[in-house]
């Protein structure tokens, strides 16, 4: 077939009934030429974007609107505190003879912790205890001779003023051993004082004293502190504008309460992980503070492994209310703007056109859509600097975290097509120089 064309275009090709003749490299030059400019002129141009020269639609990744209940998240800044905490103080003056913990481990209600010098309690106490028996003696002596002049009263051997006197003694010496006996109690009480207890359960820091140091001379001085680390709290602020947004969104039957315990609390920790263990808010303050404006609230969390400390600051993430028929969107996907929030929708026809939405507040890096969208429609994530004005789009699943979507990319596919039919004839006009060739040999 090649040997063909080139006879009808060259007339120094023979044909194929004739004699032989001699080619020239100028003869062959010229032919090859010839036919690869009547192969090139059979294929049609092929433009970038297929057969018909249009760009293909551009792919843009969108999600697929599914409305539910979704919890509105606030996230607020905190702080940890104890639950509860005790400075152990000495309440008796004396020279510390022993500490009895171990700095920084957890003591129970009532273990030993310090004792001082006792020996100056304990004599007070047996004196107290020497007093008592003395009163009591005497209460006796009394008690007898009143009941002796009894008798004697009656028959009218002693005065009436003597008979009172002894009653008289009698209740003298009766409150004398009251005396005593209270000051007893009080020297026991001193006694235990010289042996200092811990008063809560918790995990005590270090000793603030040393042994052979004078202590409570005057003051009660603080020995150590304990400090209640399970469960604690974690005090925190809230705007109370937003608080009486959310008041009125409740009444209003907008938004319906996170629960019947009350809100759910999740701690962010500063290397951006979140605690295990949930919380759960105990209260709000009733009162405003006047120089921030904010509302104080307080909420409990669990902490059995000790893994949370005092003082440690952390991101509290409230969940107060539950949005119903509410849509999370990824936050690139919104538009947000002094004029309002607004969402690029892909129609069926594939055109791209902007959307108000109403937001809501914002939930683990997604927007919360209160209104605005409708379920199964397609919201624009990425691809923007992709659009055309009045160009169509081809949408395809949104892969967060950058991944590409899993559907083939139409533009690569013409660009194949394209490459493959421009080197079709590079083939065929290599095969037909090879035929011209065999032929001249």
């Amino acid at each position: 077939m090649l040997h063909a064309a080139a006879q009808a275009v060259d007339p120094l090709i023979p044909h194929p009934t004739s004699r032989p003749v001699a080619w020239t490299p100028t003869a062959l030059t010229l032919s090859i030429a010839l036919l690869l400019a009547a192969c090139g002129q059979s294929a049609p141009p092929a433009g970038p974007g297929g057969p018909s020269g249009m760009p293909p639609p551009a792919e843009v990744g969108v999600v697929t609107v599914s409305p539910g209940d979704v919890g509105l998240v606030t996230e607020l800044p905190g702080r940890l505190e104890a639950s509860r905490v005790a400075q152990v103080r000495a309440r008796a003056a004396g020279i510390l003879q022993k500490r009895l913990f171990t700095e920084g481990s957890d003591v129970r209600a009532g273990q030993a912790l310090f004792a001082i010098d006792a020996a100056p309690y304990e004599a007070a106490l047996a004196s107290a205890q020497a007093s008592v028996a003395k009163a009591e003696a005497n209460v006796m002596q009394s008690t007898a001779q009143a009941e002796r002049f009894k008798p004697l009263i009656e028959a009218k051997a002693i005065s009436q003023q003597e008979f009172v006197n002894a009653q008289a003694a009698q209740k003298l010496a009766e409150a004398d051993l009251a005396v005593a006996r209270a000051a007893v109690k009080t020297a026991s009480i001193n006694v235990g004082y010289a042996h200092i207890t811990a008063p809560i359960a918790g995990r005590i820091g270090r000793a603030l004293v040393t042994e052979g140091a004078l202590v409570g001379q005057g003051e009660a001085t603080q020995l150590a502190v304990i400090q209640q680390i399970n469960p604690l709290y974690v005090n925190f602020t809230q705007s109370a504008l937003d608080v009486m947004k959310l008041r009125q969104a409740l009444d209003a039957g907008q938004l319906k309460r996170a629960g019947s315990q009350g809100a759910s609390v999740r701690l962010v920790l500063e290397d951006g992980t979140e605690y295990a263990k949930p919380g759960k808010l105990l209260f709000s303050d009733l009162t405003v503070d006047a120089t921030s404006g904010q509302i104080t609230l307080r909420a409990e969390v669990p902490n059995p492994g000790g893994a949370l400390l005092p003082g440690l600051f952390v991101r509290v993430r409230l969940e107060q209310a539950q949005a119903s028929n509410a849509i999370t969107l990824p936050q690139q996907a919104v538009t947000r703007s002094p004029q309002g929030d607004t969402v690029m929708v892909v129609g069926t026809d594939g055109k791209v056109a902007p959307r108000p939405v109403t937001v809501g507040g914002q939930q683990r890096g997604q927007w919360v859509i209160l209104s605005g969208l409708q379920a199964g429609e397609q919201v624009m994530v990425d691809g923007f600097q992709k659009l055309r004005p009045g160009a169509a789009v081809k949408p395809v699943p949104w892969q967060p975290g950058g991944a590409k979507p899993t559907a083939a990319n139409p533009a690569a596919t013409p660009v194949a097509s394209s490459t493959t039919t421009a080197s079709a004839p590079s083939v065929s006009s290599a095969n037909g120089a090879s035929t011209a060739a065999s032929a001249a040999r």
